[in-house]
Parts: structure tokens; C-alpha cells; sequence
């Protein structure tokens, strides 16, 4: 995607009235497997948090989307971050990271670890690290590698 220099994308924090464009752009990013996922199974008893989830808007078209959840590891509240996803003509152009870095800033000035199911080459970049993780259990089945933590040590199950 190319985005011309007088016509920027908007980061905007997510509304109640983005999710039917922001399940859509999940459904063609994802399919319908990302419902048996162990990380659906944290956000389906997490609380949301929409203060720290944004948009990427291309003019009026969903761009990207990035959700935030609180939870607690071992009772540390932390927030639980996914869903991202990007159209696939903006994979290339930044907005995935720029989505990740404002949820992760939004979560630390807050106070929150932040915790993720994903590819360490792709979020390591952020400061995102499993080592930090390796006990800390997500409900369901999960390549224990790809839980990754930023801003400190989590262990426990991964709760309300």
C-alpha cells in the first residue's frame, strides 16, 4: 500500500462502532481458524480494553487493527495483546508495528506487563521476549515458544 505523502493514515483509538469493520478484516486475515486458537480463548474471558486498542484508517477504509485485553498471570495484571492484523496491502509499509508500539506504550504508561502468542523474529523488534514467559499458561494448547512477554517476568495461568 502506498499511502501518498498529503494523505496520511489515522491511528485512532478503536470505537464501539468499528467492530462489524474490524471482525471483518479479522476474518479475511485469519479465517475461520483463529476462533480455536488458545489465545480466543483467553480474550473470550478477558476484559477488553479499548483505550489501548487502535486502528489504522486509510481515509475511511480499516487499515489495521490492533486489541488489547487485561488479565492477570499468577495474579499480576497484565494485558494480553491480539488480535493484530493488517490488510495485505499494508504489510509492507509499517502499519502492523506502528499499531504495536502504540498498544504496547499505551499498556506500559499504565503500568502493564504485556503478553502475546506470536513470532518472536516479528515482535522481538519491540522488546517482546519469551524467556520472560516460559511460566507463564495460556488456557488450551500453545507452542510455548511463542508466548512472549514485554517489561518484565510472568508466571501463573493466565486468568479474569
Amino acid at each position: 500500500m502506498t499511502v501518498p505523502a498529503e494523505q496520511a493514515l489515522s491511528y485512532l483509538n478503536e470505537q464501539p462502532a468499528d467492530a462489524d469493520v474490524i471482525e471483518a478484516l479479522l476474518d479475511h486475515a485469519f479465517g475461520p481458524g483463529r476462533f480455536v486458537k488458545a489465545s480466543e480463548r483467553v480474550r473470550e474471558f478477558a476484559e477488553f480494553r479499548p483505550e489501548m486498542s487502535f486502528c489504522a484508517w486509510d481515509g475511511r477504509r480499516l487499515v489495521g487493527s490492533v486489541r488489547m485485553w487485561k488479565v492477570h498471570v499468577g495474579g499480576t495484571p497484565a494485558i494480553f495483546l491480539g488480535p493484530l492484523a493488517v490488510m495485505a496491502d499494508g504489510r509492507k509499509s509499517g502499519v502492523g508495528g506502528e499499531l504495536v508500539r502504540m498498544a504496547c506504550d499505551a499498556a506500559q504508561a499504565a503500568g502493564y506487563r504485556v503478553l502475546l502468542v506470536g513470532d518472536a523474529p516479528y515482535f522481538g523488534r519491540f522488546g517482546f521476549s519469551a524467556a520472560p514467559a516460559k511460566e507463564a499458561r495460556l488456557p488450551g494448547p500453545v507452542d510455548q515458544r511463542r508466548v512472549l512477554v514485554l517489561g518484565g517476568e510472568l508466571a501463573g495461568p493466565v486468568t479474569a
